[in-house]
């Protein structure tokens, strides 16, 4: 699907046509700069690859220098590629926030705040004490019992235990475009998405 890499800058409220006032994530998606072009005749499939924000050179590998020195283009920070573009593109072209215009609804890849290492309260919302089901007796936040005694004579695989928490790739689909602001960059999204603020997002058409 096509699209753009974005950065999360935060939430905010605007009001509808029909005076509501709805919720809303500001994302700052693009300019985007086309870094490679792969065919089927060479790379086996279709796709375009965009870069989104531009780093120093001394923070660039030499076989990223290499890559982006052939597209004529400032090394990059961050590079995904997406199928399906219609259209004709030329390495070193620009895409801005202006591709969604007329668009409605978009998919929002992102990552989730990681929270660390958690119980099973927080992590699988387990009731503890007072709605024991897991067997314990006065932990008030352990898991209880974990499985049978002699047979299997283990943890089974996929038991709810402790464990990192958050972290994790998200995509949240069929999200209302609200407004497209050109001249800043921004994408005005209804609702939440995943990953804190200034965290790299993408979404796709």
């Amino acid at each position: 699907m096509p699209g753009l890499i974005g950065k999360k800058i935060g939430m905010t409220s605007v009001f509808s046509t029909d005076g509501k006032n709805v919720p809303c994530t500001v994302i700052e998606a693009g300019p985007c700069v086309v870094t490679q072009i792969k065919t089927v005749e060479t790379d086996g499939y279709e796709a375009v690859q965009l870069g989104f924000e531009e780093k120093k050179d001394k923070h660039t590998t030499k076989p990223e220098a290499g890559h982006f020195k052939k597209a004529n283009v400032a090394p990059q920070r961050h590079l995904v590629e997406f199928k399906g573009f219609e259209g004709e593109f030329k390495l070193g072209d620009a895409l801005t926030v202006e591709l969604f215009d007329g668009t409605t609804w978009v998919d929002v890849i992102g990552t989730s705040k990681g929270k660390g290492f958690q119980g099973v309260v927080k992590r699988h919302g387990f009731g503890g004490v007072g709605q024991s089901t897991h067997g314990q007796h006065n932990r008030l936040r352990h898991p209880g019992s974990m499985g049978a005694s002699s047979y299997p004579s283990k943890v089974v695989k996929g038991m709810r235990m402790g464990g990192r928490t958050g972290g994790d790739t998200v995509t949240v689909q069929n999200l209302e475009v609200l407004k497209v602001i050109p001249e800043h960059n921004l994408l005005l999204i209804k609702g939440s998405i995943p990953g804190a603020k200034g965290s790299i997002v993408i979404i796709n058409k």
